[in-house]
């Protein structure tokens, strides 16, 4: 259960309306944290919000596109009069997934947008009077494809990589200061996003985790940064930042492609 007077009285979840975001929020609710929670979609986001507010806890929620031009100026707004004790942004996404040189660079640089750019200004505005405090908690959402390059998502999985780098940087700059920082590594896990995408979890041997058990820890494991590799694949972390590359590379695209259907 975490601990709302370090790392309370509010909570902003940025990608909270389903799977992992939406089990963080439960959790944090069931603990007494206070919620914001911003994600694209108006149904399923008022949907959690009813959920986390039978525990009895304050939620506020935004329905905003991170990708819009003013999207951080609206979370500031709407968080203005709230002291945030925990940031978690799990709204990273391979919104545009193809082959690199044929593909289109705008939608590359959405993706480079919503999982750097609009990670990197909501961890400084948080993190900023969270280090004044002396208290508070950033989870970053990674991903196991941050470990390797990938076919039809390179852009993503060099994404994942700088979210993990940075993540170390900023939790050796704020520990000084009682600020917890960690990057909640995943590896596939089975919420609606990647049912849609109609990938193949049913493969034998593949490990698949559930979103209540990512959300529960890395909430138990908020303190035990830089980084915590959930649902464990932290073998599989290990592995894929070995060598030699071209062989890592080889064989996790493979396996990506069995994944995805795809010959």
């Amino acid at each position: 259960m975490i601990d709302t007077s370090r790392f309370g009285p509010w909570a902003v979840v940025a990608g909270g309306s389903e799977g992992v975001g939406a089990a963080f929020a439960d959790e944090l609710a069931r603990a007494g944290m206070n919620l914001v929670l911003i994600a694209r979609t108006p149904g399923p986001l008022d949907e959690t919000a009813a959920k986390a507010r039978a525990h009895g806890v304050q939620v506020r929620t935004l329905a905003l596109d991170l990708l819009a031009a003013d999207a951080v100026a609206q979370i500031r707004t709407a968080t203005s009069d709230l002291e945030v004790g925990l940031l978690i942004f799990n709204a990273g996404a391979n919104s545009y997934g193809h082959e690199f040189v044929t593909g289109d660079l705008d939608g590359f640089r959405r993706v480079i947008t919503l999982n750097i750019d609009r990670q990197l200004e909501l961890a400084q505005h948080f993190g900023a009077p969270m280090k004044q405090r002396g208290r508070g908690g950033i989870v970053l959402l990674g991903s196991l494809a941050g470990y390797l390059g990938s076919e039809q998502q390179s852009v993503y999985a060099a994404a994942k990589a700088f979210s993990r780098v940075f993540a170390e940087g900023l939790w050796i700059e704020l520990e000084p200061y009682g600020v917890h920082v960690v990057e909640l590594v995943l590896g596939v896990t089975r919420t609606p996003a990647m049912q849609r995408a109609g990938l193949n979890l049913d493969l034998p041997g593949m490990l698949v985790a559930e979103p209540a058990d990512v959300a529960r820890e890395g909430l138990e494991h908020l303190t035990d940064g830089p980084v915590w590799v959930a649902g464990g694949n932290y073998e599989a972390a290990r592995k894929r930042s070995g060598f030699p590359r071209a062989d890592l590379v080889r064989s996790a695209a493979r396996a990506l492609r069995k994944l995805m259907n795809r010959p």
